[in-house]
């Protein structure tokens, strides 16, 4: 089979379980937790794990394999910038609203914040996905990036595309065994031990938050699925204006210093 086709028996298990993992945290917050809503009540609380699993994993992880789709490298790479760029920070409101969310019921509740592991990767999580998607602005879309910030970001960039998909990851796994925890041995019924309904149902939950983050690193991983870069694509967002003396000065940047390192 083609590249192309390969590609896209990758990626349709990848649309497919971030849609699973969709409906299942949404069915687990109404099925057992009695639905949402926004009154400070444990029903705003549900937001919290929709919210995040919608955020921080699946949109994220569309996001950062949207380069490999196929029929986006016959189109300008600019395009599909300002598209991964709005794919991003969709996904970093829903999860800043998710973090709302939890916020605002613990204070409602009197409950204290910020004391768990969990609580603390995803409010790290969080905090460096924001710096990433200011960094990728700053050097990949605004016209005053210079070229050589612009070269040295990419692996950075990449490699912090990266670690925030783990630690997503690290912080839905460890926030769904710590509702758990919670609902399961403070509510009356069957303890968690004992492995009741609910908890066959979150663990499986679980696990497939981790297959499609699996899938996301598997279409990462494989080189022959990455976008064809082209000179001009590589060239500041600036180029893609047209102006001329812009791109005379960028071509004559290049060839002076592909001179000295001959």
């Amino acid at each position: 089979m083609s590249p192309p086709v390969l590609f896209w028996v990758g990626y349709v298990p990848c649309l497919c379980s971030g849609l699973l993992c969709l409906l299942a945290v949404s069915f687990w917050s109404a099925r057992w937790h009695g639905g949402f809503s926004w009154d400070g009540s444990a029903l705003q609380f549900n937001w919290h794990p929709v919210l995040m699993v919608a955020g921080l994993v699946v949109l994220y992880g569309n996001a950062v394999v949207l380069f490999r789709v196929p029929f986006t490298w016959r189109q300008k790479k600019l395009t599909w910038k300002l598209v991964h760029g709005s794919l991003m920070l969709l996904a970093l409101l829903l999860s800043v609203l998710g973090l709302c969310a939890v916020f605002d019921n613990h204070r409602s509740s009197n409950i204290p914040d910020m004391y768990s592991l969990h609580s603390w990767v995803g409010i790290c999580t969080v905090i460096m996905f924001a710096f990433q998607w200011l960094l990728g602005l700053a050097g990949f879309l605004l016209p005053c990036s210079p070229p050589r910030f612009r070269s040295n970001l990419k692996p950075v960039h990449v490699w912090m595309g990266k670690a925030i998909l783990i630690l997503s990851l690290t912080s839905c796994i460890s926030g769904i065994n710590e509702q758990l925890f919670f609902t399961l041995t403070t509510q009356d019924g069957k303890p968690y031990n004992s492995l009741p309904a609910e908890a066959k149902f979150a663990n499986s939950l679980g696990l497939l938050i981790v297959a499609f983050v699996l899938v996301v690193f598997g279409i990462l991983s494989n080189d022959d699925w990455q976008r064809p870069e082209t000179h001009h694509e590589s060239a500041p967002y600036f180029l893609h204006t047209g102006r001329p003396e812009d791109q005379k000065t960028y071509s004559h940047q290049h060839f002076k210093k592909a001179t000295l390192s001959m």
